[in-house]
């Protein structure tokens, strides 16, 4: 239930898959943010006599300047038993998109071809960042391997529901990565709507913020997580254990961190500590992990919360550059 002063506003499922569609269709401006194009089309891919199968779409990421890349998109209901058709699907893109890139990249293209906007937009961007046409940036996203050296293939699951069974599962039994949105519906006894969902990876690429006199922070260019820590966990885990666990990580920034930093709650309301990462591994039987440092935590800055800025205290990890909280003067500063 969503409530306010003026209006009532209850879930309503979707009663279809097909609702799904529509409805992500409808905020998609919000739900996958800037620089990057939606294209809802099905295709089929896949070897002709071995396994072929038609995604939902695909989602061209080209946030970063460096690394644009594609993600293989799910819709999916969550109460058709989810568990074992999503996983199952997600394998079989996979199998698809490694042995037939070529028929994803005529997919992409055909559909391409009836958006001018978003041909012109990927026009705009080869351009910008070397590479010669959009045949050549497809080819990119597609084909070898990517900045992190892992295969090029990525899966995007957007569900009106998600059980910890089903992230787990998502998160960790796939040697690539996989991306989770949920997208839910609200409406009132008049059939007013409204919709929640996290944007996609909003933690990763979200607004720069402004005033800073500094550059928005390429995606390629993460190597940090930044986690809020209570002071018991922190002295006790970050300093004495050289860990800190139960952290949840987009599956798709996994190989590019190499580093973590503790944002200490208030009344400190400040990041203090930054540790060289070891490892990073899954936490007991979830959907979250446990990163292990190489060495002992360094002390930092402090860079602290900025009264009346624009980055708030900090309740969720969020993802920076070694390099930029090194340089930072405040937590304005350190995203």
């Amino acid at each position: 239930m969503l409530w306010s002063p003026h209006q009532l506003y209850n879930e309503e499922p979707f009663d279809l898959e097909k609702h799904l569609e529509e409805a992500i269709l409808e905020v998609a401006p919000a739900l996958f943010g800037k620089n990057r194009i939606y294209l809802d089309v099905k295709k089929k891919i896949g070897v002709k006599g071995g396994t072929r199968n038609i995604p939902d779409g695909y989602l061209l990421d080209l946030a970063s300047s460096k690394d644009p890349r594609l993600y293989v998109v799910e819709v999916e209901l969550s109460g058709k038993d989810p568990l074992k058709h999503i996983a199952v699907q997600i394998l079989e893109f996979s199998l698809s998109f490694m042995t037939t890139p070529l028929v994803v990249k005529r997919a992409i293209k055909s559909a391409l071809s009836e958006n001018p906007d978003a041909v012109k937009y990927c026009q705009e961007y080869a351009l910008a960042n070397g590479f010669d046409n959009v045949d050549i940036l497809l080819e990119r996203m597609i084909l070898g391997k990517d900045l992190d050296g892992k295969d090029r293939f990525r899966a995007l699951v957007i569900i009106d529901d998600l059980s910890e069974e089903l992230e787990e599962v998502l998160h960790n039994r796939f040697r690539f990565p996989v991306e989770i949105l949920v997208l839910q519906r609200f409406s009132t006894t008049s059939g007013d709507r409204l919709y929640s969902f996290e944007p996609f990876l909003e933690d990763v690429s979200g607004p720069p913020v402004t005033g800073t006199g500094m550059a928005p922070l390429d995606p390629a260019d993460i190597d940090t997580i930044v986690v809020p820590a209570l002071e018991d966990g922190f002295n006790e885990a970050f300093l004495n254990e050289n860990r800190w666990y139960q952290i949840r990580i987009h599956s798709s920034m996994i190989p590019r961190i190499k580093y973590i930093a503790a944002y200490r709650v208030a009344p400190e309301s400040a990041i203090t500590h930054i540790a060289e990462v070891k490892s990073i591994e899954q936490y007991m039987d979830t959907s979250k992990y446990i990163v292990y440092f190489t060495k002992p935590a360094e002390t930092i800055g402090p860079i602290r919360l900025l009264p009346g800025g624009q980055v708030k205290a900090l309740r969720s990890p969020r993802y920076t550059s070694r390099a930029r909280l090194l340089s930072a003067q405040d937590l304005d500063h350190a995203f």
